[in-house]
């Protein structure tokens, strides 16, 4: 089965990964969910060669394509709201394939949040979006590296709202989905480092209460029940050398907390998973660089990784 990607952003770099990685002699066999004329244009500017497939095809310079029309022509550097809703289309054909059993999981580019909400659609991002396509109760979005697997435990929400958003239901939930989806690396029982909310992990209780009242219950409840936690402990000497000796994974309670951090390690290195869909799914850990569309000048080293990691969750799957 086809691995489906979709490009994100058609006047970012998500089409530009896909035309450029079609050059390569050995390749995944994707599946890319896109407007064909958008493919074309982008290799006409790229100056590299393109055959585009309604077929399975692994050979150079071809691309097997779903294709899906944009509302207005791309222009490449130039955001369109208008073709807002062809973007979340992509993404919603993709996942019906990835449900239907058509495709073996996702693989997603970029896309620009802003321009989506200014169309007037309510976006958050590709882990919420997801959750509510395949109608899953809770998802985790992990970041990783070589060096360093991050989860957390609210994604994208402002920091007024990142509070009452942790609360003991939630912290459970997410807590048991990396524990169950980590199987998918080959580990087990991994070793979960779960940081504090508040400065000095609340300092007991004087600098905040919600290591208090929330996060340290839950980690003493699961602990008894077999779950390998530490924490909480404060978010800032969390990711110190000797903080992280055998620890599988970092447990950050908001986006800004944990991903610095990560990002800092393995920023073009690293991809974004989601736990706890009905499939895999892995991304590019960057944004749409549309000042970079059509350039040539991008790495493809991000959608590498996240290339990888799809493989390693799908070879670590136990036979039923």
């Amino acid at each position: 089965m086809p691995i489906a990607f979709t490009p994100g952003e058609p006047s970012g770099i998500g089409p530009d990964i896909a035309i450029i990685y079609a050059q390569k002699e050995q390749k995944e066999n994707l599946l890319v969910y896109c407007d064909p004329d958008v493919l074309i244009d982008r290799a006409n500017k790229l100056n590299l060669p393109i055959t585009l497939k309604e077929s399975d095809s692994k050979n150079a310079s071809e691309l097997s394509i779903y294709p899906i029309k944009t509302i207005n022509k791309v222009i490449p550097g130039r955001l369109d709201p208008d073709n807002a809703n062809y973007v979340l289309e992509t993404i919603q054909y993709a996942t019906k394939d990835c449900l239907s059993g058509d495709c073996d999981g996702l693989l997603t580019g970029p896309v620009n949040k802003g321009v989506i909400n200014e169309s007037g659609i309510e976006f958050t991002g590709h882990t919420e979006f997801l959750a509510e396509l395949t109608e899953t109760s809770k998802t985790v979005m992990l970041l990783a590296t070589d060096q360093l697997k991050v989860a957390l435990a609210t994604t994208h929400i402002p920091l007024t709202e990142v509070s009452k958003n942790i609360t003991r239901e939630s912290l459970i939930q997410v807590i048991s989905i990396v524990q169950n989806d980590f199987k998918y690396f080959g580990i087990k029982k991994p070793k979960i480092l779960v940081c504090g909310l508040n400065p000095h992990a609340g300092e007991n209780g004087y600098l905040g209460n919600e290591e208090k009242t929330t996060i340290a219950p839950v980690i003493k409840e699961l602990k008894k029940v077999g779950y390998d936690l530490a924490g909480p402990v404060p978010a800032d000497t969390a990711f110190t050398h000797e903080s992280l000796k055998n620890v599988d994974v970092v447990l950050a309670m908001y986006h800004d907390q944990g991903l610095p951090v990560l990002k800092s390690k393995g920023f073009k290195k690293a991809a974004n998973i989601t736990l706890g869909l009905p499939f895999f799914r892995t991304s590019v850990d960057h944004g749409t660089a549309i000042e970079l569309a059509g350039s040539g000048n991008i790495s493809l080293g991000s959608f590498k990784t996240a290339l990888s990691y799809f493989k390693t969750l799908k070879d670590n799957v136990t036979p039923s």
